[in-house]
């Protein structure tokens, strides 16, 4: 099997288990109501953008990339 199949299964397994994680830890991490995302609630209108919980997701997929290409 070529490289490029194996990744997409890796990296679906990878994605489910997050979303796994997510939604099971979802009441102990409190990741989507972090201070700093911007809620702007009105009548009929909704709008939310996670300022915060993306840099926190950015970093810590950071460290998790560069922890497995030390290590490579």
């Amino acid at each position: 099997m070529s490289q490029i199949p194996k990744l997409l299964i890796v990296a679906g397994v990878i994605l489910v288990v997050i979303g796994l994680i997510w939604q099971v830890g979802g009441r102990f991490f409190n990741l989507g109501r972090l201070p700093g995302d911007i809620v702007i609630e009105k009548e009929n209108f909704k709008f939310y953008f996670p300022v915060v919980t993306s840099i926190v997701i950015s970093v810590v997929l950071s460290l998790i990339l560069y922890l497995i290409r030390l290590f490579r």
